[in-house]
């Protein structure tokens, strides 16, 4: 059995369905019941005895980052014999900047992972393809995205490239102690997924960059300050390099990662 939390989010449910597609048992730690390939199992991340109620017969987890008493849920797996761990951590990780609360938290959490006496798979995805969704309302309301940091490229990758990877770090040999950073085949801009998007939904689209000040107001509109600041120090002072295009998800699952092109036709209704 392997528990995925997570389980309704993009990386996780898409976990959800790749092992249960293998043919693997999975149980799905959720706050509320919904409708997933999985045994469910009602619980929180930050609740600690609620992630030990759901770990009889589990054998693998997939974990998330930054959640509260971390240390007393590793604890937990631990001692239900669960042989191995995947952390769902990120490239803010790699910037090791224990003064950027993002960083801090991944940095923490994968601590707490190579520390926890479980044997371990860290994941460092670049930005999921799937954040492209929140251009959603802009483009049920007209053929203009406006976006921040136009001026950055990024390897985005698809969660079910993700998925892809944690499955096999859980069902196969070998992936023990390793640390995967993941991405897709190609570095875009911001105006280059416009561009795809646009061909995906027959549509004629437009791209305008946000100002720094824009950004940085678009970031405070919908998370805390010390987010928004640790965001902004990413890609508008260039604190993280997501451009690099990795091969890992080929070495480890033997195919090429989705293409931006993939994931947007596969999306397109989304859109409106």
């Amino acid at each position: 059995m392997i528990l995925v939390t997570g389980a309704t989010g993009n990386a996780g449910g898409a976990l959800v369905r790749t092992l249960a597609g293998a043919g693997a048992e999975v149980r799905a730690l959720v706050r509320r019941q919904v409708d997933l390939p999985a045994e469910l199992a009602i619980g929180d991340l930050n609740d600690p005895e609620s992630v030990a109620g759901a770990l009889a017969g589990v054998r693998g987890v997939f974990l998330l980052s930054g959640y509260d008493r971390m240390a007393e849920t590793l604890a937990a797996i631990a001692r239900a014999g669960v042989q191995h761990v995947v952390l769902l951590s990120a490239s803010a990780a790699e910037a090791a900047d224990l003064g950027n609360p993002v960083s801090k938290y991944h940095v923490e959490s994968e601590a707490l992972v190579r520390e926890s006496g479980v044997p371990w798979t860290i994941l460092r995805p670049r930005t999921f393809m799937s954040n492209t969704l929140r251009w959603a309302d802009q483009l049920r309301s007209g053929n203009v995205v406006r976006e921040a940091f136009p001026d950055v490229a990024v390897a985005t990758v698809d969660p079910l490239d993700i998925a892809a990877v944690a499955a096999a770090s859980l069902l196969e040999k070998g992936h023990d102690g390793q640390v995967y950073g993941l991405t897709g085949p190609a570095a875009l801009r911001p105006a280059d997924r416009v561009r795809i998007l646009g061909e995906a939904l027959g549509r004629e689209l437009r791209f305008e960059g946000l100002s720094d000040d824009e950004a940085r107001a678009q970031l405070l509109a919908g998370m805390p300050e010390a987010y928004a600041e640790a965001f902004f120090g990413f890609f508008a002072r260039g604190e993280l390099d997501e451009s690099a295009v990795l091969p890992t998800v080929l070495q480890v699952t033997g195919r090429p990662p989705r293409t931006f092109e993939e994931w947007a036709a596969a999306n397109a209704k989304a859109f409106g």
